[in-house]
């Protein structure tokens, strides 16, 4: 398909100034045009270069855009923050990157019906900002909610660290304004609690990788904002026993926010990274639970609760932060595994697997039989309270690049066969992108992936939308 487009041409930029002005059109100018070549995938072998940048202002310059692509049969790539670790929005055809950093504002904050409505360029984080005083919050939380845009989070349905408790992002978006790949303008749900008027179009949006309709505003359900909350940092012995402890966290009568998992590898890599004082010689493995609720009283029974449930389940210490201060230390060991083992290498793949979670325990056990048969470090941590585990698979140091390169895809092909013979997926909030694309049909049926061919031929039917991610036409 790929040889089917053509290249954007001083023609095709002039055109482009003109639907959205000369100062928001990038062309011919490699080094502005580099920052949108990757993601946040440390292999540039993932990265391509994008032969135009263009930043629209509204929903009909989109349109126009799209319809000039089509015309044209130019590739279009969308892209939010560019935190991604999939590739998702990486222009691996060249042609046209969108940059949606105009598109930042917030619409509308209705307060009878519980919903904020805003353009997908905000910040995820500048969400619960603006409705702090309301009393009122979006629960829809990446990891990532400093740097990431909520565009972005709906494109990829992005979970993060409170799913267990509040779900991912799916869950609370009721209403999009979409632009399709031939460039018409949808409006999909609304304000509605409730709504079975057709198909349910707005979830096959969630999650579809921009591949299917660019999101040009976005209104999302909101809560009440808890009263109180509280961390718990646990240590155990050993990864066996943290997960152990898992089942009886999960179904003793309390429902958690979050069970954050490390593995001894971790905990120590990122406790080094910050001079952490927490004694984690002694841990083999930590979980990060959050408890909130309505009242500090509530929360205090329900944390002492989950507490006992650690330490009858073999948990050598429990440390409560019950403040700010507190909460951010224990946070920032987890925040931090990322750039601590890019301290080790550079050269690592990291990867998104989930199982149910019941399968957790099996999982980390395949994962450490992994390692040590390849001779590579694996540290794993994630969202152990619902299944989503972030193996980081970083190169043995000794190692040269090219048995790095050779090697990789033997491994990344392994582990994804031992995580699908547990019932699980290759990616629980990250996407597939283009890096993960060729390993679709270890998990999947090709049934499966026919029904998606099916669906994206029928919305872009000339494949100008983000095209080579997910799957291959």
């Amino acid at each position: 398909m790929a040889g089917e487009y053509q290249k954007v041409t001083g023609q095709t930029a002039a055109e482009l100034a003109a639907i959205v002005g000369e100062s928001y059109v990038v062309f011919n100018d490699a080094d502005r045009l580099e920052p949108y070549s990757h993601d946040e995938i440390p292999d540039r072998r993932w990265a391509h270069m994008p032969e135009a940048l263009v930043r629209p202002g509204c929903a009909e310059e989109i349109a126009q855009i799209m319809r000039l692509a089509n015309r044209l049969m130019i590739p279009v790539t969308p892209r939010g923050a560019g935190s991604g670790l999939s590739g998702g929005a990486v222009p691996i055809h060249g042609g046209i990157v969108l940059l949606f950093d105009r598109m930042n504002k917030i619409v509308d904050i209705d307060r009878g019906n519980l919903t904020i409505t805003v353009e997908p360029g905000v910040i995820t984080n500048e969400i619960n900002e603006v409705l702090r005083d309301d009393g009122l919050f979006y629960a829809g939380y990446p990891m990532s909610l400093e740097t990431c845009t909520i565009g972005g989070n709906v494109a990829e349905n992005a979970g993060g660290g409170k799913a267990v408790k509040y779900g991912v992002t799916g869950r609370y978006v009721i209403g999009l304004h979409v632009v399709t790949p031939t460039g018409e303008m949808v409006e999909l749900g609304g304000k509605r609690v409730k709504d079975v008027t057709g198909y349910d179009l707005i979830h096959l949006l969630v999650g579809s990788e921009g591949t299917l309709g660019i999101i040009t505003q976005i209104t999302l359900r909101l809560m009440p904002l808890p009263r109180a909350s509280v961390d718990l940092l646990v240590l155990f012995t050993s990864a066996e026993d943290a997960v152990a402890a898992m089942p009886a966290i999960m179904t003793g009568g309390v429902i958690p926010t979050a069970v954050e998992f490390m593995d001894r590898a971790s905990v120590h890599a990122a406790c080094e990274y910050l001079n952490e004082t927490i004694p984690y010689d002694q841990a083999g493995a930590m979980l990060l639970i959050t408890v909130d609720g309505g009242s500090e009283d509530h929360v205090q029974r329900d944390y002492e609760a989950v507490g006992e449930k650690c330490l009858s389940a073999g948990a050598i210490e429990v440390y409560v932060a019950d403040n700010h201060t507190t909460s951010e230390r224990v946070w920032k060991v987890r925040r931090n595994i990322g750039e601590a083992f890019n301290l080790v290498s550079r050269n690592q793949s990291g990867e998104d697997i989930v199982v149910p979670p019941a399968s957790i325990a099996k999982m980390v056990a395949k994962l450490l039989d992994l390692s040590a048969r390849y001779g590579v470090m694996i540290p794993c941590f994630g969202h152990a309270g619902d299944g989503n585990l972030h193996a980081r698979i970083v190169m043995n140091p000794s190692w040269t690049a090219s048995r790095w390169n050779e090697t990789l895809p033997k491994m990344l092909k392994e582990l994804y066969s031992l995580t699908a013979e547990l019932g699980g997926r290759i990616s629980g909030e990250h996407g597939i992108g283009h890096k993960r694309k060729a390993y679709m049909p270890l998990v999947v049926s090709e049934n499966y992936i026919n029904m998606l061919r099916s669906i994206k031929r029928s919305l872009d039917p000339n494949n100008v939308l983000n095209p080579g991610k997910i799957f291959d036409l």
